[in-house]
């Protein structure tokens, strides 16, 4: 189960991935349950994004409201 400040940060990880840190510590917890991913660094800044399977966990959350 997702802590509410992990879901909220993978939430903002959706809408705004410019704006999260690849170094985070919530980060390391949605990427061991393969929600999101670390892309390679880019212009020497990784960026984090959502896997599917962390796309359909926010779907699923959204359907339930």
């Amino acid at each position: 189960m997702l802590s509410p400040h992990e879901l909220a940060t993978l939430m903002l990880l959706k809408d705004a991935p410019e704006w999260m840190e690849a170094d985070r510590l919530e980060l390391g917890v949605l990427r061991e349950l393969d929600l999101i991913a670390i892309e390679p660094p880019e212009a020497g800044l990784s960026m984090p994004r959502l896997t599917p399977r962390g796309d359909a966990v926010l779907r699923a959350i959204a359907r339930a409201r």
